[in-house]
């Protein structure tokens, strides 16, 4: 008797920490479990039978499917009834009502056994249960979380596009609903953060947090390195700097000051201070101001050679015309897939407008120096579109291209630029020639070198960083430095507007 009352004790004594399924159960509520159909697996395990649980539709979750009567399982679905028992010749069946965060999608739990339900069974199934309701509480408000956030992060990107298309009014409505006041502003700087691409999420995070309200933090579409921040406080480069320092192995590019509108340059030059950034200690870089060859060159010339360039567009509808000019201006920047990303249209409406303007302009955009001039054009016209400048009279003065590559400032500029790359033995400069007359591909640059393709790559990449120049990647970097082989006479100025007697730089004006 002695014996079994110490039995009787010690077993009270475990009993006091609940039974042994208890403790399992409440495993699968820690923050390593939360497996739905593990916990199913587990409740048919522990009842020594068969389970499963189907969602509001009926759709099978978790478990093998199992006959059922479904005039049952509706009416538990509906709320008519909370709970269903059956026996039969195959045994033992319950189904039980499990709560959804949204009543119209609730679920039913079914569990099936030889041996009728005894109350362990019983209290099993109902804690079982409990516990399911509460995994799917906490699922639907991740999952309600991980919504918001990327809506959050989609209406960002969405306010990015009209910015770079120059939106400013439709990107500050966006805007006032989620962040007032962010965009009351004329001006900002752009950043780009560049790091690891499984690393993106997290550190766009981290530029949320170290900017707060005061940025507007993109996920760039186009490049999976990249992290793109709009601030308009001057304090956003200090906090980025700091986010550099703690995470090896990520750079940041930054922009100078520019209008809302100017989004798009404001970009393209954080991007190239990326190019700069990598050589720097601290692998931070903002754009520096420097003579960009546009700001060498006579201002009513170039506005009177750039109104007559793209006159044939003056023809078309307003918006029709903004669209090309803005998507040619994006393309010719980014490359056609980048600029598709940055609008949120396909890469084929890109090159589709982008070949109507090269048929309006009757030029051939293959050609680097095509594109360099072209790009100077819709830039400069950036200028006139604000205002600076009558683009009537531009039209009617008499600019050749050539008069514009041939000042003294230009031509000094353009020296200097180039005469960089006269310190290195590998003859530099012969290979970037070549590349760009070869429209940047290394192949055809490589068979006039009679040298091997990769020596190009090399070469060009070598050249980077002596320039300050991001080449590789398209963009006005590059077209800065084939405007410096025209102003030199290392390159032949492009064909602009072929079998057009009445413009300057067509072939057949006389």
């Amino acid at each position: 008797m002695a014996g079994q009352g110490g039995a009787t004790r010690g077993s009270r004594g475990r009993d006091a920490g609940g039974p042994p399924w208890a403790r399992e159960l409440l495993d699968h509520l820690r923050p390593t479990g939360g497996d739905i159909r593990r916990l199913v697996t587990w409740l048919a395990e522990t009842v020594d039978g068969t389970a499963s649980l189907h969602d509001g539709a009926g759709t099978l979750v978790a478990g093998p499917g199992m006959p059922l009567d479904e005039t049952l399982v509706a009416d538990i679905r509906a709320g008519r009834i909370a709970s269903a028992a059956s026996a039969d010749e195959g045994g033992h069946l319950r189904l039980l009502r499990i709560e959804h965060p949204n009543p119209a999608e609730a679920g039913v739990l079914a569990v099936s056994r030889p041996a009728p339900f005894d109350r362990r069974a019983s209290d099993i199934l109902a804690h079982t249960a409990q516990v399911l309701e509460l995994l799917l509480r906490a699922r639907e408000t991740t999952a309600a979380g991980r919504r918001l956030k990327r809506a959050t992060s989609d209406l960002r990107l969405a306010i990015l596009q009209l910015l770079m298309v120059e939106d400013t009014v439709s990107a500050r409505r966006v805007a006032a609903g989620l962040w007032p006041g962010l965009l009351d502003t004329d001006t900002a700087w752009v950043y780009v953060l560049e790091g690891d691409a499984a690393e993106r999420d997290r550190l766009a995070e981290e530029c949320l947090g170290v900017t707060g309200d005061r940025a507007l933090v993109v996920r760039c579409p186009a490049m999976d390195e990249h992290v793109i921040i709009v601030t308009t406080g001057d304090t956003a480069g200090d906090a980025l700097r700091s986010l550099v320092h703690r995470n090896p192995g990520t750079l940041l590019g930054g922009s100078t000051r520019q209008s809302l509108a100017r989004t798009a340059a404001a970009y393209g030059q954080a991007v190239s201070a990326l190019a700069v950034a990598r050589v720097r200690p601290d692998k931070a870089a903002v754009y520096a101001e420097r003579n960009h060859p546009e700001r060498l060159m006579d201002p009513m010339a170039l506005r009177a050679w750039t109104a007559r360039l793209l006159h044939p567009l003056d023809t078309l509808p307003h918006h029709t015309r903004a669209e090309l000019l803005v998507t040619t201006r994006l393309g010719l920047e980014f490359t056609a897939v980048s600029a598709a990303k940055v609008l949120g249209v396909s890469r084929n409406t890109v090159r589709a407008r982008m070949e109507r303007v090269e048929s309006l302009l009757r030029t051939d955009f293959t050609d680097l120096t095509v594109r360099a001039t072209v790009h100077l054009a819709l830039s400069t016209q950036v200028s006139l579109a604000d205002g600076q400048g009558d683009p009537s009279a531009a039209r009617q003065a008499r600019a050749r291209l050539g008069d514009l590559l041939t000042g003294p400032a230009l031509e000094t500029w353009a020296r200097e630029l180039l005469g960089r790359l006269d310190s290195d033995a590998r003859d530099l400069r012969r290979t970037l020639r070549s590349w760009i007359a070869a429209g940047g591909n290394a192949e055809r640059a490589a068979q006039t070198l009679a040298v091997h393709a990769q020596t190009v790559r090399e070469h060009v990449r070598s050249a980077e960083p002596v320039l300050e120049r991001r080449l590789i990647a398209s963009g006005s970097d590059l077209y800065e430095v084939v405007l410096a082989h025209l102003a030199t006479g290392q390159l032949e100025p492009p064909v602009l507007l072929r079998d057009d007697p009445g413009h300057p730089d067509s072939p057949v004006h006389g």
